[in-house]
């Protein structure tokens, strides 16, 4: 008979409540518990970073990581970042833009490696870059493609900024809506 612990996350915004073994890892929570297959496995050794997610708003590696380790914290998987099913993340319309992938296997890791990069640093690099996915491998692209991408994501919304601020402004000048 197998011990069971009773677990809480907040995973793209929705609580789940689930009953697990203290062994099962993150990556197979999500996959086989959560059906969010978006987060895939590869090397199970925490290598690849295929399989990251971000935990508390920081990427880690879910096939290194116990579920039981999640209980009471927020993730975000590659499934939570789009705003809809009709609109991609601005980083993932990069991506499709710029060829950043080509079989798609490794694309989740990057994307959920990336997302807190460009946060932190609106204005990067290419070394930057490449410094910030050196941590995830890729057999397909050859990483420029990857780095194109991460630089027009980077590029459009710093182009898209000026256009938040001046409706931020007119919003507070015209005051609440009536």
């Amino acid at each position: 008979m197998s011990t069971t612990y009773k677990m809480a996350v907040t995973v793209n915004g929705a609580r789940h409540e689930r009953e697990i073994e203290p062994r099962l890892l993150l990556s197979d929570f999500l996959r086989h518990e959560l059906n969010l297959t978006g987060t895939h496995v590869g090397c199970e050794h925490g290598v690849c970073g295929a399989c990251t997610v971000l935990f508390d708003g920081e990427p880690v590696r879910s096939c290194i990581l116990l579920a039981v380790q999640a209980d009471g914290h927020a993730l975000t998987t590659v499934e939570g970042l789009s705003p809809g099913p009709e609109k991609l993340h601005p980083l993932q319309e990069a991506f499709w833009e710029c060829h950043g992938l080509q079989c798609g296997f490794c694309t989740p890791g990057f994307l959920m490696t990336l997302v807190p990069f460009l946060e932190e640093n609106p204005d990067p690099t290419e070394l930057e870059i490449r410094h910030a996915i050196s941590g995830n491998l890729c057999r397909c692209t050859g990483y420029q493609h990857i780095v194109d991408s991460v630089q027009r994501a980077a590029r459009q919304a710093a182009a898209a900024k000026p256009v938040e601020a001046i409706e931020a402004i007119t919003a507070i000048e015209e005051g609440p809506a009536r």
